[in-house]
């Protein structure tokens, strides 16, 4: 069966957040937040929603603590891992994930990294992946996976990382949009380098950057440059056969409602 869906967060309840998925016509959904947020009372809500309406959990972002700047600048002191200010904080973020994912049954965890240095000799790549190495250790205990949401690395810096951690659970959750929007690959290209480790997805499109300083503009699902009948033609080479989760990140309302049902039918004729 086909997985689509769309993500859910703590916007409203999550009987609420459940019953919309499944009123767009969806089967799954990818929860997100902070995990500190996700108390056994709250897990034992999404659990009864999701038996509820019939909606998978595909898989969990975790929101990690600190400030977040989505530009060139100040996004590479604040965003992911890769600052030493906010690592000790964001790691344990991110293995409280593991302990919330395992009473859920979800074995995909997704963030950003950050702006993984290019330099694999430099001390910021080595202590990066000293600290994904850490933290899927304690997942692969677990069963689960770390997912690398793409957008700040270049696909080779991210296969690079990957083969360096070396822990054998680690895996990508493609957003096409962001290689775009950062200015760092064309998506179906990209594929051809980190393919085989694409575990989750986000159908989502967007354009090139268009100064140095600010990224590149997101755009309806089919209206940018992502080229989605090409990128699925190559998820379907390398057996891809997680979920499609759309994202069009505007505010709520019944613009994002309509694109997102177009990108749903969009993706129901590609994959027939």
């Amino acid at each position: 069966m086909i997985k689509i869906g769309i993500p859910v967060g703590r916007h409203r309840s999550y009987d609420a957040s459940f019953a919309r998925v499944k009123e767009m016509g969806m089967n799954c959904c990818q929860l997100g937040g902070s995990p500190f947020q996700m108390t056994d009372e709250v897990i034992d809500e999404i659990i009864a929603a999701r038996n509820k309406y019939g909606v998978e959990t595909s898989s969990f972002w975790c929101g990690l603590r600190g400030p977040h700047d989505w530009d060139f600048y100040n996004g590479q002191l604040t965003l992911g891992l890769v600052p030493v200010t906010y690592r000790d904080g964001r790691i344990q973020d991110l293995i409280e994930a593991s302990r919330v994912c395992k009473k859920l049954g979800i074995i995909d965890i997704i963030t950003h990294c950050g702006y993984i240095p290019e330099n694999p000799m430099s001390e910021s790549y080595n202590e990066i992946v000293s600290a994904l190495r850490y933290i899927c250790n304690v997942y692969k205990k677990e069963g689960q996976y770390f997912c690398f949401e793409t957008g700040q690395e270049t696909p080779i810096t991210l296969l690079r990382t990957i083969e360096d951690v070396g822990t054998g659970n680690l895996g990508i959750n493609l957003d096409p949009a962001n290689l775009l929007m950062y200015g760092k690959a064309n998506p179906v290209d990209a594929m051809d380098i980190f393919g085989k480790y694409v575990r989750c997805l986000h159908v989502k499109d967007g354009e090139y950057p268009k100064n140095g300083r600010e990224l590149g503009a997101e755009a309806p699902v089919g209206k940018g440059r992502a080229n989605f009948p090409a990128l699925i033609s190559k998820l379907k080479e390398v057996g891809f056969d997680g979920a499609y989760i759309i994202e069009r990140e505007i505010p709520e309302g019944p613009e994002q409602h309509k694109d997102i049902l177009e990108a749903k039918a969009m993706l129901e004729k590609l994959l027939a």
